[in-house]
This record gives C-alpha cells, structure tokens and sequence, in this order.
C-alpha cells in the first residue's frame, strides 16, 4: 500500500526533537502565549520576509480575524465585496461570509487553477473593497498582477496562503505580497503541526495589533478590551513544534518538487491532464493533481492495486448546501475541475520508486477505464 499522506512517518523523522521540545514546554510551566510562540513568530515572519507574524488557533481563523480587524480599523464594512476563486476550499469563503461581507466568485485560470488577473479586474465594481487571493495546491498567484489591480483600484489583497508555506515569486515569499496573509499549519500541510494552528504575516503594524487584540478576547492589555473578540491563539507546544519542522521546510520542499518533476516527466500527458507549472520556485507541490474525465473509475482501480488518493475537493463551494443562494450559479471551469480533479500521492517521505510504481499503475488504470468506456 502506498499511502497519500503517511504523517505517522513524516513525523517519525524528527521523533526526537519533538519530544525535547514538547518537554521544554512542559517542563517550563508556561502553555500559553508564552517563548515558544514569540519565536515561532519571529522564526516564521523572517522565512516569509514580513515585519510581523501572529499566531492564531487555524488557517481559517487567519483569514477571519483579518477580515475582521479591516473592519475595525474601518478599511472595510458589512455589505462589502470581496473577490475570491470560485474553486477554492470552503474556508475562503467561510471567512468572507462570517465578517457579513459579500464573496464574489470568479472563474479560475485553466491552466494553474489560481486568480486569472483578467477575470478578476472584469468582476470589480464600485463596492469591491478586497482580493482574496488563494495559491492552490502550493502555486503561488501572479502576485505583481493582482496586487497592481489592488493599487489601481485602491483595493485591499489578502493572500491565502494555506497550501504555499515557501512558494515565491523573484525570490519574494508568498505572505509577503498582500497587505496580509493567513496560513494553516493542518497537519497535512507542507509545514504541519501535530494539531490545529495558524498565523498572520503582514507588513502593517497597525493591523498586526488589531489581529493580535482580536484574537484574545479583543484585549490589548490584560483586563482590557477594545474589541468584542474570539479566542484563537497558537498554542505552546504546537509552536514549539513547528519550530522544529520550520528547519527542514525546505529541505522538505526540495524533495517535493523532485517528485513532482519525476510525475512530469514519466507521467504521458495525452492520458491525463497534469499540473501546470509556471516554474520551479512559483510551486511547492502541497498536491500534486492530474484531471482525468472518468475519475470514480480511476480511483477504485488505484485504491485496488494498493494505490491511495484523495479528491480536492470533491464539490465546489457554490453548490455546497451551506451556500444554497450560489447553487444556481453557473462556473463550469470550476465544475470541470471539481469533477476531476485527483491528488496523487506526494509528501516528504515519499520515495521515487514509489512514485515510478504510482505511474504504472495509473498508466494500466487509464488503459483498464478507457477499455470500459
């Protein structure tokens, strides 16, 4: 069995180290906005090229919270649109809706999935306030372009950043482009916890308070309220051990698109569509995903012969029950896409041989399919 992800093993890597830094933890007495985060941020702001990193429960509370401390420093108010890929993962749009502004989907590029600067100029209008801008499946947008559109337009450009922890553009990180960005640190992601966190990288003091107040309690000062906030904070040890992984991202990274150049190269691309790269530093490979019209098929013959998958994502956001007023929308780009989209398996203990058994395996199955249809 070839697993998609195995984090058992991935994890096993740094057994030690983890084990020494959630001791250091434990040991210190201290579990909560203590040393561990102050360095991760400082640590992980210096990775991106930023000013300012805070720490926050989760991707998805990255992105809320930021919305919400614009709407606090009065950049944005309720009512508000906010640009965002139709094929994104759910929690893009949740964290536009949840700060009672107005998600306006737009058809992805063809080709890397990711905001077409085109498409995005064509949807502004004159209660377009922001971008949200999301680098799927680990390639970096064409920042210069989306964030010249923010300049002409006086619009605000925060970048999700969830699947892209080291992607670039010219040498400049993805979380150093927007007026913020907000990561998950999942367990599955290229950087990965051992639980639920997040973080913030933005260049804007001012911002880096509100989100920093916002996300305890909307206190500044122990006792102190200045906002009606959440709760939503990196956690000691989940910090501690991020630090600990920060270390060998890259590494991590190299041996990412080492097989995901092997998949290029071995994989026929008159069988299946597959990824579209720009170049080697725009992608970190979180997912490698091929599109193949039969997928259900595919699938079940991969996981037959020991092989696993996984979709991402299965169903767009506007034909989720969650967002019946968008399901008589039509993206068919989107729906293509969501339709067959497969992510093969791809992480950092991931061998190539492994990789050259997935091909022959996918290459028999799209025989086997094909001689069915």
């Amino acid at each position: 069995m070839i697993p998609f992800l195995d984090l058992k093993k991935v994890n096993a890597q740094y057994r030690d180290e983890l084990v020494s830094a959630a001791t250091r933890v434990i040991d210190s007495g201290w579990y909560i906005q203590g040393n561990e985060v102050k360095a991760f941020e400082k640590e992980f702001a210096a990775y991106c090229g930023t000013k300012h990193c805070i720490g926050v429960a989760n991707g998805l509370d990255a992105l809320t919270i930021t919305l919400r401390a614009w709407k606090e420093l009065g950049k944005l108010k309720d009512g508000d649109e906010v640009i965002v890929p139709a094929n994104t993962y759910i929690a893009s749009i949740l964290a536009i809706t949840e700060n009672r502004l107005k998600p306006v989907l737009v058809e992805p590029d063809e080709n890397t999935f990711n905001l077409c600067p085109g498409k995005t100029a064509a949807a502004i209008t004159p209660h377009t306030k922001a971008i949200l801008a999301v680098h799927l499946y680990g390639q970096i947008c064409p920042m210069p372009e989306i964030m010249n559109l923010a300049q002409q337009y006086e619009l605000l450009v925060l970048e999700d950043a969830a699947q892209a922890h080291g992607a670039s553009i010219g040498g400049r990180k993805a979380g150093s482009w927007g007026h913020a960005a907000g990561f998950s640190f999942y367990p599955g992601k290229n950087l990965g916890a051992l639980g639920d966190a997040g973080v913030v990288t933005t260049n804007d003091s001012e911002l880096s308070e509100t989100i920093r107040a916002l996300g305890n309690y909307g206190s500044h000062k122990k006792y102190e309220n200045l906002y009606q906030g959440v709760n939503s904070r990196l956690d000691e040890i989940q910090a501690a051990m991020l630090r600990v992984k920060l270390k060998r991202l890259d590494v991590e990274i190299s041996h990412r698109r080492n097989l995901a150049n092997y998949y290029l190269s071995n994989i026929p691309s008159d069988l299946v569509g597959v990824p579209f790269l720009i170049n080697q530093e725009s992608h970190v490979w979180h997912l490698f995903t091929i599109r193949y019209e039969h997928r259900p098929e595919l699938q079940e013959y991969l996981r037959s012969k020991g092989i696993e998958t996984i979709i991402h994502y299965p169903k767009p956001p506007h034909l989720q029950q969650a967002y019946n007023n968008f399901n008589k929308l039509s993206f068919p780009i989107t729906e293509s896409i969501h339709k067959t989209i497969l992510s093969l398996p791809l992480s950092p203990v991931l061998s190539e041989e492994e990789c050259s058994k997935v091909i022959r395996v996918l290459c028999d199955g799209v025989a086997h399919v094909n001689d069915k249809n």
